[in-house]
């Protein structure tokens, strides 16, 4: 069977074999409800009551403070819409170059009566600061910034605002999906109100996902019934996910420096290759994930240079759009004044677990070979 060479570990990554080992039990003999004040629902309760203490483990947090939910989209609805919920209209600030699961819930907020304000970015897609002190001197009562954007790897100064935003009694968010196990994340450290992290970014299911809760915030839970998760997200737990996403973040949190050395170095031996061929390579002066690389070459369509390199045997990601069914060019690249010709154009590479140096390698080298050849057909053509 054909299989490409994975390099888009940042849309979703490989079950790990631990996680799959912890996993199966509670996928066939052990079955049982974990509301259930039988052995089999002790069984169940007592394998969540272990996974949250990973959970909680790998991001510095308290275990009271993890509240599971189906995945980072319902964590970033549940804090956005929860927190709304509890206050009257005010200002909610999110940055430009937010996930859409950000950016969608902070769109309904303003049709129910809120302002919403986007923080700009810079070039090279780090908060813009005078900007941001101009948002914060109006005291927004709600704020998400990402901690690491998914397209191109940008770190923000998290701690540093939420530090000032403190000071103005706001709530602060932080969408940490991407950065769990590429780099370290440590909820107390980040001296944020709430933090999302998902499991299958980190050799976990799909479907298991974590709101990081300080437990002074008051939330309406976006899914009202049994009271499950302290209240906050009703419904039969997905016991299964919630242990596979348990040992996925404690395998994370014990592998990250040693990974994140080896990542950052075939990301800077990839993307001095791809200097070679004239790419031009975003948000490359930014402090970025060790694993992400987004750049475009002037005049080549990136969701075609991605389909032509899935064809010659490597899965990677076009920058276009944040969906498959957004024919629009990346958000982020615009909000960085990328203009919208060269920004249709951009793909992303984003390293992982089984990536190797001659994966790499041999990228570059038909990357380079793929991009000659859209060049001299496209010279044919005119």
């Amino acid at each position: 069977m054909f299989a490409p060479a994975y390099l888009d570990w940042n849309a979703t990554s490989l079950l790990a074999p631990e996680v799959r080992e912890a996993m199966l039990p509670w996928l066939g003999e052990r079955f049982g409800n974990a509301s259930s004040r039988h052995e089999y629902g002790r069984q169940a309760r007592a394998a969540i009551d272990e996974a949250r203490e990973r959970v909680a483990a790998a991001v510095g947090a308290h275990p009271t403070e993890v509240v599971f939910a189906s995945g980072g989209s319902e964590a970033n609805n549940l804090f956005i819409k929860g927190a709304a919920a509890c206050m009257k209209p005010g200002l909610l600030a999110i940055s430009a170059i937010e996930h859409p699961c950000v950016r969608e819930p902070a769109k309904q907020l303003r049709r129910a009566g809120w302002e919403v304000i986007e923080l700009a970015v810079d070039t090279a897609g780090r908060i813009d600061r005078g900007h941001w002190q101009a948002v914060l001197e109006r005291r927004p009562a709600l704020i998400s910034v990402m901690l690491a954007n998914n397209e191109s790897g940008v770190l923000q100064p998290i701690a540093e605002l939420a530090s000032e935003v403190r000071r103005g009694r706001g709530w602060m968010h932080t969408d940490a999906v991407q950065a769990l196990g590429k780099i370290d994340v440590d909820f107390r450290a980040l001296g944020v109100h709430a933090m999302t992290i998902s499991s299958h970014k980190i050799g976990g299911p799909i479907g298991a996902g974590a709101l990081v809760l300080d437990k002074r915030v008051e939330l309406a839970p976006l899914i009202a019934g049994g009271g499950q998760e302290r209240g906050l997200r009703s419904g039969t737990e997905n016991v299964a996910a919630i242990v596979g996403f348990g040992v996925a973040c404690q395998l994370a949190a014990a592998r990250a420096r040693d990974e994140r050395e080896r990542l950052g170095g075939l990301r800077d031996r990839l993307e001095t290759l791809l200097a070679e061929t004239g790419t031009r390579i975003f948000a490359r002066e930014a402090e970025r994930l060790p694993n992400t690389s987004f750049f475009a070459v002037e005049g080549i369509d990136g969701e075609t240079l991605v389909g032509k390199l899935d064809r010659a045997g490597f899965a990677c990601a076009s920058g276009s759009a944040c969906s498959s069914a957004n024919p629009e060019p990346s958000h982020t690249l615009t909000a960085m004044g990328v203009e919208e010709t060269l920004a249709r154009n951009a793909v992303r590479v984003s390293l992982g677990p089984a990536t190797t140096a001659d994966d790499v390698e041999r990228f570059a080298e038909t990357f380079a070979r793929q991009v000659a050849e859209l060049r001299q057909l496209a010279a044919v053509a005119v």
